[in-house]
């Protein structure tokens, strides 16, 4: 039996929703790595308090956040996200725990493949000021130029650099 998705536009669409809804409640679009970096400065100002508070980076953070980093709601949407997309996962029968990847690559470089891939994509979004949910998507939601743009600069690089690495999965 083939595995059965949902109809692309409806996704569109309830994205969108999910899109509006959160800049109607919170003033703010969606984003993940924000998360990220208020797990990075939790971490640090647990571990090295004294370093958090002279560095400036970790002190702005720390007084933006207010209380605890890990109570930022993007956490809370970071955490979402990943228990919507298991529980998607076990409803719709197509959880499984394998890794997906051509013939002609080991599970070994597929991984080190995906992390220096995430990595990449950290590290551009440190130097956007946003992951591409907050860039692009939101970005694109309020018709800014500067969304439109990151979104092309995304895809684009996406299909010139597959180009290269489509041997690996085909």
């Amino acid at each position: 039996m083939p595995t059965k998705y949902m109809n692309p536009y409806l996704a569109g669409f309830l994205l969108g929703l999910v899109l509006l809804t959160t800049i109607v409640i919170t003033g703010r679009g969606l984003g993940a790595s924000g998360a990220l970096k208020s797990a990075v400065v939790a971490t640090v100002s647990t571990v090295a308090p004294e370093h958090a508070r002279s560095s400036s980076f970790y002190a702005e953070n720390l007084k933006a956040l207010h209380e605890n980093p890990l109570k930022a709601w993007l956490v809370f949407e970071v955490l979402g996200v990943i228990i919507g997309g298991f529980l998607s996962g076990v409803v719709s029968d197509r959880l499984t725990f394998t890794i997906e990847k051509g013939p002609r690559i080991t599970n070994t470089m597929r991984l080190g493949f995906a992390l220096i891939g995430g990595l990449l994509f950290g590290l551009g979004a440190q130097f956007a000021r946003g992951c591409t949910s907050g860039a692009a998507l939101t970005g694109m939601a309020v018709l800014s130029t500067g969304g439109i743009i990151t979104m092309m600069g995304i895809f684009g690089t996406g299909y010139a650099i597959a180009y290269f690495f489509r041997k690996l999965w085909i």
